[in-house]
């Protein structure tokens, strides 16, 4: 038996209405924007259903403009949340474009994702105010929600080509593919319903069959970009350290190889600083761990406010932090210490009742090194002369003048 357009559209009411519960149960509070959006995107879809449903009964005027205002919705917040899956929404907003200048990566032949997002919001408010407006003809009624939806559809699926974070490749290509298809279904059944009202059957039973396939893809997509979600997120948990929310030993460390294999390919300097708060177990027996803790925070605080763009901070473990000054000569790191020591001297006693100091090494890249370890070495070696040397001072190992920047 054939079943009709009103059985297959109920089927996938019913299948996103499963999801969305399912959604809701397995993820549970912990997700994040990006997941929330989604979450409410499916109930959106699933009051439009319900609402577009009832609509061919009773109370059409009401729940159609209903109906097309949540699958708008629901399209509005799937694109917010490619938006933060795929980096758009993180990215400061940048300045005016200036005369020849080369397409950016997040353009997609000239559609930036703000201006879809603006594009969106605006279809958002015009999808259901014209279907209300256009009361007195059915065909403008028609044309106009299969339009507005389909280019909807359209922004949404152009979001997913151009990443700016190194994501799955996978689930937006069917993402992709599953709301284009779903569009260009909508724009011809609009077509035949302005043209020929009494050729819909076929379209219709089209619309309806791409719709339980769009709704499967896409949901498959979502989930899986969910899982990358949790990936990325356990991943930065496992470099992060928890107490001081900078890198841990293994965070740092592998984002310090890779500037220091960037340094050597293009001969640029690099300076390495350890540096070990002083008389740390001393804090920790006056005052308590509690306040040790503090300490650290702080310490971390102020480090990352000292540092510049692009410099690499890191606690290694208990008082001991690292920083990489990226292309800087050995003069820097004095710079440095300099501002560091004086924000300290601000700010320790205020805000924990005692004074913090601490000890410094610095190491340079040198033409010879192979591997980071070498600079680390001499880093540390510096920082034992320090402490030996009566503590809450910086010295610098010897040998390796900085290379030429290019």
């Amino acid at each position: 038996m054939l079943l009709d357009l009103h059985s297959l559209l109920v089927i996938a009411a019913a299948n996103v209405g499963v999801v969305s519960l399912a959604l809701l149960v397995v993820i549970g509070r912990g997700a994040s924007a990006a997941t929330r959006c989604v979450q409410i995107a499916l109930v959106a879809l699933l009051l439009g259903g319900v609402a577009a449903i009832t609509a061919s009964s009773v109370w059409t005027v009401v729940l159609a403009p209903l109906a097309l205002l949540f699958f708008s919705l629901a399209l509005w917040l799937w694109h917010r949340a490619l938006g933060s899956w795929l980096g758009h929404r993180t990215r400061p907003p940048t300045q005016r474009k200036k005369p020849h200048k080369p397409r950016r990566p997040d353009m997609f032949y000239g559609l930036d994702y703000r201006w879809s997002e603006r594009g969106l919001r605006v279809l958002l408010v015009a999808a259901p105010l014209g279907y209300v407006l256009g009361t007195a003809s059915p065909a403008f009624q028609w044309g106009w929600s299969h339009l507005c939806l389909a280019v909807m559809l359209v922004l949404v699926a152009a979001a997913t080509l151009f990443p700016l974070r190194h994501v799955g490749r996978a689930w937006r290509w069917v993402l992709c593919a599953s709301l284009s298809v779903l569009a260009l279904v909508l724009l011809v059944r609009g077509l035949v319903g302005v043209w020929r009202a009494d050729l819909l059957r076929l379209p219709d039973l089209a619309m309806a069959l791409a719709v339980n396939m769009a709704m499967v893809g896409s949901i498959v997509a979502l989930l899986a970009a969910w899982r990358d979600e949790a990936k990325a997120r356990l991943h930065n948990l496992a470099m992060t350290d928890g107490l001081t929310g900078l890198l841990n030993r293994r965070g740092w460390t592998e984002r310090a190889e890779a500037m220091f294999a960037n340094a050597m390919r293009y001969q640029q300097p690099l300076t390495l600083m350890m540096l070990d708060i002083d008389h740390f177990k001393r804090v920790n027996d006056t005052y308590g761990h509690e306040v040790g803790d503090t300490a650290l925070k702080l310490f971390a605080r102020l480090l990352r406010e000292s540092r510049r763009t692009g410099d690499l901070v890191g606690r290694l473990g208990g008082e001991e932090f690292c920083i990489v000054l990226a292309n800087t000569h050995r003069s820097a790191s004095i710079g440095f210490d300099l501002r560091l020591r004086a924000m300290l001297q601000q700010t320790a006693e205020k805000e924990l009742g005692f004074p913090l100091d601490y000890s410094a090494g610095v190491g340079v890249l040198k033409d010879g090194d192979a591997t980071l370890s070498g600079l680390i070495a001499r880093a540390d070696a510096a920082l034992y002369e320090a402490k030996k040397a009566g503590r809450g001072q910086l010295v610098q190992s010897g040998g390796g003048a900085g290379l030429t920047v290019i």
